[in-house]
């Protein structure tokens, strides 16, 4: 956990984000709830993303990430590297939509920016890179909610 405590935080400097960030590890179960009520998509997915309301961000707080470790594993085992990695990946991912980044809506910004910031953190490809490459298990996995 210190590791990914370490890892958020480069990532929140990373992203030119400020303020606390709540990460919620869930099963797929618990983040398909989320999912359901926060966005109307009954299914599981890997991360979702809720950025603090204007009113909130003056106090520090940035946003809350909720991440299923069912669906990280299941990631991690097909993309053959660490559960740890996975989380990582992740992470990023939410830290950007926290950001303000929205992989569906802009022209490719969210998607420069994690391929620069995987680049810098040393991770391997992202979830906005696997789906554009044919990644099946990840194309409809993700879950950036805004």
């Amino acid at each position: 956990m210190r590791e990914l405590r370490s890892f958020l935080r480069s990532a929140l400097s990373a992203a030119g984000l400020r303020g606390e960030v709540s990460v919620l590890l869930t099963t797929d179960n618990g983040i398909r709830a989320l999912n359901r009520d926060f966005r109307k998509k009954d299914k599981a997915t890997d991360v979702l993303s809720f950025p603090a309301e204007t009113s909130h961000a003056g106090a520090g707080i940035a946003g809350d990430l909720a991440i299923s470790l069912d669906t990280a594993r299941r990631q991690a085992e097909e993309q053959r590297h660490p559960l740890l990695t996975e989380l990582k990946v992740l992470l990023l991912h939410g830290v950007l939509h926290l950001a303000g980044y929205d992989h569906e809506s802009d022209r490719g910004q969210m998607a420069r920016k994690e391929a620069a910031l995987r680049k810098q953190l040393g991770l391997p490809a992202g979830l906005i890179q696997r789906s554009r490459v044919g990644n099946k298990s990840t194309r409809k996995r993700d879950g950036g909610a805004q």
